[in-house]
């Protein structure tokens, strides 16, 4: 019992190393943990007090990822344009549908698709302005919404962190009912 212990906080960190970087789980691979654990050892007190504060993290986390963008974005006055564009840049980014990234694969992907996504659409939706005004104006749109979302994963990792913290704090000593 204990070695599955052991194992599953390894899981853990994995899901708060998920919650920093884009592409590998997060909060959900810590609830599972959680949840794996109470079927094995029973759902005690402990447990369920993990397990909600798990899904609390988890929803949280969701609603952290667009907020943050959607802040980021605002505060560099990103338009609608801007954040349609980093929305379809992540999308192509995740799936490796960006012909400029030859290497990096997702991972890179989900971070510069945004950043260009974003940069293309308020250039498209600043069409009326003077070449460089457009450039500088869609590049600060661009990076406000990256900006914003890393400021997002940061809290999504401490969030994760809790949540392991709560879990170890609830159920230790391991394989004791």
């Amino acid at each position: 019992m204990v070695i599955l212990y052991w194992l599953l906080i390894v899981l853990m960190v994995v899901g708060i190393i998920g919650a920093l970087v884009p592409g590998i789980p997060g909060a959900s691979l810590i609830l599972v943990s959680i949840f794996v654990w109470g079927a094995i050892d029973g759902f005690t007190q402990g447990v369920w007090i993990a397990l909600a504060t798990a899904l609390a993290v988890l929803l949280l986390s969701l609603g952290i990822d667009f907020l943050a963008a959607y802040w980021g974005g605002k505060q560099a006055g990103a338009s609608k344009w801007g954040q349609i564009g980093a929305f379809v840049g992540l999308t192509l980014g995740f799936f490796g549908f960006l012909p400029a990234l030859p290497f990096g694969g997702p991972l890179l992907g989900i971070v510069v698709g945004p950043l260009l996504g974003a940069i293309i659409g308020e250039f498209l939706y600043h069409g009326e302005l003077e070449l460089p005004s457009r450039i500088q104006l869609a590049t600060k749109a661009g990076v406000g919404i990256v900006v914003g979302t890393l400021v997002g994963r940061l809290i999504e990792g401490v969030l994760a962190i809790a949540s392991v913290v709560v879990f170890i704090f609830t159920t230790w000593p391991p394989g004791v009912a």
